[in-house]
């Protein structure tokens, strides 16, 4: 069975769940694949939870509140790993970008396999783009920061970003409009960050946080979402490594 660490933010962890099921369609109930999604939508937020990571002298105070913060979000993942492992799931994907940063540790201290996000869109991106290539994402700015991307990327591509007035004022508020069900305004506010990155000659754009495949593809077809030429969604991806790891 398919553990699915959820509720970051729960729109997310229902599309990720949506994109498993159709992604494998049975011609009977008993043929779709097992899982269980636990929607732990309170765990404390993600981006806000990162903060400083130099360990100087002068930044020694907002380590010590970085650590808490970081601690505390640890604690709330590796219960709802605990959760999934009880219920004998063989194996967790966890539908949220930012929170990768704490994969490490939630893999020590879970005893079981965690399929990593922004890995197996980096094994995709390798089959489908040259070394060297512009690859655009968009993300949380926790995603930015804590480089969850680069680890894999940076060696063979050039990552681009937004700029910083585009991300607080289209990036950021369009995953915020998200949670709040706003997707249609979502899906509007969200193009100028598009636009800046194919005019930066993209080859692919990382659509980096879960919660904007569901701003960008809200209205399309789940045929157009599959085929897309320029981007990459991270919950099909880790949909459809999760089905990989279910039939072996």
């Amino acid at each position: 069975m398919i553990g699915i660490l959820g509720g970051m933010g729960t729109q997310a962890g229902l599309d990720f769940c949506n994109k498993l099921a159709i992604l494998n369609r049975g011609k009977i109930d008993q043929e779709y694949p097992l899982f269980l999604l636990y929607n732990k939508s309170n765990i404390p937020g993600r981006p806000e939870s990162i903060g400083v990571q130099t360990g100087n002298i002068s930044n020694r105070l907002k380590n010590k509140k970085s650590e808490k913060k970081y601690l505390i979000v640890l604690k709330s993942l590796l219960k709802g790993c605990q959760l999934l492992k009880k219920s004998n799931c063989k194996f967790i994907v966890i539908p949220c970008n930012t929170a990768h940063y704490w994969y490490n540790d939630l893999k020590k201290k879970t005893n079981l396999p965690i399929i990593n996000m922004p890995e197996e869109v980096f094994k995709y991106t390798k089959k489908k783009c040259k070394k060297n290539s512009l690859i655009g994402l968009l993300c949380t700015e926790g995603t930015l920061k804590t480089n969850v991307y680069g680890n894999f990327f940076n060696k063979s591509y050039k990552l681009v970003y937004p700029n910083k007035m585009i991300q607080k004022k289209n990036v950021n508020k369009a995953i915020n409009f998200v949670k709040m069900g706003k997707v249609k305004s979502a899906s509007k506010i969200i193009k100028p960050a598009i636009d800046y990155l194919v005019k930066k000659k993209c080859k692919k754009i990382i659509l980096g946080c879960t919660e904007l495949p569901i701003a960008i593809f809200a209205f399309k077809s789940f045929k157009k979402i599959k085929s897309s030429k320029t981007f990459l969604d991270p919950n099909l991806i880790l949909a459809d490594a999760a089905m990989r790891k279910y039939n072996k």
